[in-house]
């Protein structure tokens, strides 16, 4: 488990909802790498509307539905941890941009309820 003393990283990958990974979504590959190297968690976002590199609008607007939406995977977790994370990741995303922040975490709890 990842222990945290304030100063953390976060990680935004964008890519679009078909990119892939062998047969499976890439945002799914994503996320179970996070999972199977320890890291702290990951959440998935699917946008409703962006563009990319190629400047294509992607859109869930119901006249012009998009098979294509974009996808953003964000990741907190320590500088170290991060950065290996890419490195076990930069193979597998061809197209999409990666972004990385500091971010400043105030609380990081697992189970229970509040004041156990």
């Amino acid at each position: 488990m990842t222990v945290f003393k304030e100063a953390g990283q976060l990680l935004r990958i964008f890519i679009g909802e078909t990119n892939k990974y062998g047969r499976k979504p890439l945002y799914e590959w994503i996320v179970e790498q996070a999972r199977s190297q320890g890291m702290a968690g990951a959440t998935v976002f699917r946008g409703i509307r962006g563009f990319g590199a190629n400047s294509l609008i992607h859109t869930t607007k119901i006249l012009r539905l998009s098979e294509d939406l974009p996808v953003v995977v964000e990741i907190v977790d320590t500088k170290e941890n991060i950065e290996s994370f890419i490195n076990t990741i930069d193979h597998a995303i061809t197209e999409g941009l990666v972004t990385v922040e500091k971010a400043r975490v105030r609380m990081y709890r697992a189970g229970g309820k509040a004041g156990d």
